[in-house]
């Protein structure tokens, strides 16, 4: 057999799996990554419980990534939750579904099942290199800054697998994009998605509650309404609930310039009920008082209200459980990508073949972040980059049978 050389490019979950995945078929194959160590976004998101996978309904998960969806579907039909938690488990890792039914790793840590994917990866021969950064194209081939130098690799074919604009410290900062438009690649302009937003908060409210969560309530946008938590910070807010709404945000900022998000403080009361009891409160006892008592509300939700309520609202029981059910919290932007979980746009998917191989660019192939595609957190993302990674591996491998 004619052994052929692959270079991967990227050391996060998209370039590995693909990297497992070739060497398999018979592939000499070799991962270069620009960091000192491999996959930092994925250890760094791992710190406070690694979020491997979701376990929902397989019809409903294949819908969670939007525009991409269709494109996404025959890579993750390959490698689908289920058989990621089978993979998990063959390094030695148990996993278990959480209460919002995310998957974990038992461990809750990234660290233990990114060492013995390592070694598995080194024990079928494949060749690891940190401290390799891509400086762009040579006319032999790929050229690296390397700790010993600039170092050209030629190959028989290529996986480009450098992520996003998101945590750039963490290696992923996006260099890669003018050296592949100038070649004709197709390429929207990234922006930042699960993200947190700029609003413009008092100074009294920024100081008292800049870092206090506010839970137990839903969030409405065009994405829907979904019920979580989310944290009040110096500039605006972040979390969870509004990453689930973020997309929807960041898109309705782009094209109106105005974008809000919709709060129920109370979600277990109906507006009849609050109004009710909120009536039968002292209309001379203190707003905090009357909320209190007739709402239970304190802390962060009531200084909310406060904070985006007129005056003449407060005092009339039903407009002010009219606001406590659907307070409008109003976002002024994004906050700015290298802050984002992760990122949207890039390489346009009419730009690539059914192989991930870029049109433009015969025998290199894309996967992860680098495309156009964007989900919530959840263990979406992480999925479609172990999934996109393979695909693009069988590409590779299909592409040199010829």
């Amino acid at each position: 057999m004619n052994q052929k050389r692959i270079a991967i490019i990227g050391g996060g979950p998209a370039g590995l799996a693909a990297a497992e995945l070739l060497s398999l078929s018979g592939h000499a194959v070799t991962v270069y990554d620009a960091m000192p160590t491999f996959a930092r976004k994925f250890l760094l998101a791992g710190k406070s419980g690694l979020n491997i996978t979701h376990s929902e309904d397989y019809a409903r998960f294949v819908t969670r990534f939007g525009a991409a969806a269709a494109r996404l579907r025959p890579a993750l039909d390959a490698f689908t939750p289920d058989d990621i938690r089978d993979w998990v488990a063959q390094l030695g890792t148990e996993t278990f579904v959480g209460s919002s039914g995310r998957v974990f790793p038992k461990v809750m840590k990234a660290s233990p099942l990114l060492r013995a994917w390592l070694r598995r990866l080194e024990a079928q021969g494949i060749t690891l290199r940190t401290r390799h950064r891509w400086v762009g194209f040579a006319e032999e081939g790929f050229a690296f800054e390397t700790p010993e130098g600039r170092r050209i690799v030629d190959c028989d074919a290529a996986l480009l697998a450098l992520g996003g604009a998101s945590w750039p410290r963490l290696g992923s900062d996006a260099r890669w994009l003018p050296w592949l438009s100038e070649r004709g690649v197709e390429i929207d302009a990234l922006k930042p998605a699960n993200c947190g937003f700029v609003v413009d908060w008092s100074e009294s409210f920024r100081e008292r509650f800049a870092g206090e969560p506010v839970k137990s309530v839903t969030a409405t946008s065009k994405a829907g309404t979904f019920p979580g938590e989310f944290v009040i910070t110096t500039s605006g807010i972040e979390g969870s609930l509004v990453y689930a709404n973020a997309a929807a945000l960041r898109d309705r900022l782009q094209s109106h310039g105005e974008a809000t998000l919709i709060l129920d403080l109370a979600p277990g009361r109906t507006v009849e009920r609050l109004t009710h009891d909120l009536a039968r409160q002292d209309a001379k006892s203190s707003f905090s008082n009357r909320l209190r008592k007739g709402a239970g509300l304190d802390g962060v939700k009531a200084a909310l209200l406060r904070e985006f309520t007129p005056e003449r609202d407060r005092r009339d029981p039903e407009r002010l459980a009219g606001m406590i059910k659907a307070l409008p919290l109003p976002v002024l932007e994004t906050r700015p990508i290298g802050e984002a979980i992760s990122s949207a746009g890039g390489i346009r998917w009419s730009g690539i073949d059914d192989n991930y191989m870029l049109k433009a660019l015969p025998g290199i192939f894309v996967a992860g972040e680098m495309l156009d595609w964007e989900a919530p957190t959840g263990g979406y993302l992480l999925t479609a980059c172990l999934a996109t990674g393979r695909a693009a591996a069988r590409g590779i491998d299909a592409w040199l049978q010829g």
